[in-house]
């Protein structure tokens, strides 16, 4: 599967024409997306949509200029949340009376789907995943599968999820975030539990053509599992079977995020990889559910990554590059990537 446009939101600038070196900072453990203006939607609906939503369509509209996909595959962990809560407490204040609508079909997770499919006519294939931390891996997937079976297609491939405040609480009385404030440039110096909360989305045009590619996805694998020497098998058993013979992998995005309770897993990963580059993103973005689909926007990259990023050092041509993610100490996930 080849990857032939690309486009991101997030807390850092990154939507247009990207700006890495420039870290801003998190707002009491918070990583919000930097949401830009949102061309070619009309302001009366653009009103109306909840944040997962603005986000979803507002960074894939631009992709859909000059395209209607064959298929429309989204991945979330918990989009459209803030509006579902919204319309539950609505039903409890007004007593099941007259409820507006906007936030009941703004609430289900395929919201942002859907409305891409409406506001583009598309009725073609469209199907949102919702698998927690493994959401836009599934939708991977789902989408290889597709183009497996039907090589002809032109796919529009997504991740996003928000910070709602329902779940933002949950997850921090669960220890899932840091108790103490930190600032987010010095998040992996931290021996502490917990890391901070993030939002975004990512967005990419796919399909069999190799022509004109910025990257080709070479395999995706997944493990639910908190045994480290499991994990480390698993990865690199997925590094040996997809990557070619005779290849090395140069570059190894990292999802690092400062939990202690992580870090054994990722040394592991370190250390089965010595002599490649080690980039981490999520002092940039915070962690979320779907944090794969920005760092797979980070690997289509053409450009240096900032020191910032950088955990180690090698020199390399930067052709095959490995994501490795945890998420919240059992979901474990590895796509392999290789630059055009």
């Amino acid at each position: 599967m080849y990857i032939h446009k690309i486009n991101c939101i997030s807390p850092q600038q990154t939507f247009g024409d990207p700006d890495l070196e420039a870290l801003l900072p998190a707002v009491e453990g918070k990583m919000f997306a930097r949401e830009p203006a949102y061309e070619g939607v009309p302001p009366g609906m653009l009103r109306r949509m909840g944040r997962a939503v603005r986000m979803g369509v507002g960074c894939a509209l631009p992709l859909l200029k000059d395209l209607k996909p064959d298929a429309i595959i989204v991945g979330t962990a918990n989009g459209g949340m803030e509006d579902c809560i919204r319309f539950l407490n609505q039903i409890m204040d007004y007593e099941e009376g007259m409820l507006t609508p906007g936030n009941f079909v703004q609430s289900t997770p395929n919201a942002t789907a859907a409305q891409l499919g409406l506001m583009t006519g598309n009725r073609n294939y469209n199907i949102t995943h919702v698998h927690r931390g493994l959401a836009f891996e599934n939708a991977l997937l789902d989408a290889l599968m597709l183009l497996k079976d039907k090589p002809t297609l032109n796919v529009l491939l997504e991740g996003l999820d928000e910070i709602s405040a329902y779940n933002y609480n949950i997850d921090f009385l669960a220890g899932w975030y840091k108790k103490e404030p930190v600032d987010n440039r010095r998040l992996y110096d931290t021996a502490t539990p917990g890391t901070l909360a993030g939002e975004g989305a990512a967005a990419f045009i796919v399909n069999s053509s190799s022509q004109n590619a910025r990257a080709k996805v070479l395999g995706v694998h997944t493990l639910h599992t908190d045994d480290r020497a499991e994990a480390a098998e698993f990865l690199q058993a997925f590094v040996q079977e997809c990557l070619p013979a005779g290849a090395n992998v140069d570059i190894l995005i990292s999802g690092e995020n400062g939990d202690l309770r992580h870090h054994h897993f990722y040394e592991s990963a370190y250390a089965a990889f010595p002599n490649c580059e080690v980039a981490r993103y999520k002092h940039m973005f915070g962690e979320f559910g779907t944090t794969m689909a920005l760092a797979l926007w980070l690997a289509c990259l053409q450009q240096p990554y900032p020191s910032h990023m950088i955990r180690q050092s090698a020199v390399h041509k930067g052709k095959y590059i490995l994501l490795y993610n945890l998420y919240q100490n059992r979901q474990h996930s590895a796509i392999l990537v290789e630059r055009l």
